[in-house]
């Protein structure tokens, strides 16, 4: 579930990146690396466990599956974190700045 849930992540983000120039302002491309290396990450666990049960690995317990799939949704989640805190900083369109110099002229707050 991992693998499945960070792969559908990759090729959102990939399919995103790829047919939008305002996604490629805003960064989607450091997310899509995430997810794409999230993949490789869990393919490679895929394979070594695989190794390791053999016919076992393709009858998961429900439980199993459960729990591999909020570790799945919280790897995505955590990813997107990671990506509106790149965001924040590099501020792409200066929204973040603006917002700030704009308080500080006034005086106000």
């Amino acid at each position: 579930m991992t693998l499945l849930i960070s792969s559908l992540a990759a090729v959102v983000c990939t399919v995103i990146w790829y047919t939008s120039e305002k996604a490629r302002a805003l960064k989607v491309g450091t997310m899509t690396l995430m997810f794409w290396g999230a993949s490789l990450m869990w393919l490679v666990d895929a394979f070594v466990e695989y190794l390791e049960v053999r016919e076992e690995y393709f009858n998961p317990a429900p439980k199993d599956m459960l729990n591999d799939a909020f570790l799945g949704l919280s790897v995505v989640v955590l990813g997107l974190i990671i990506w509106l805190v790149i965001l924040l900083i590099s501020d792409p369109k200066g929204v973040v700045r603006s917002s700030l110099t704009r308080k500080n002229s006034n005086g106000k707050e």
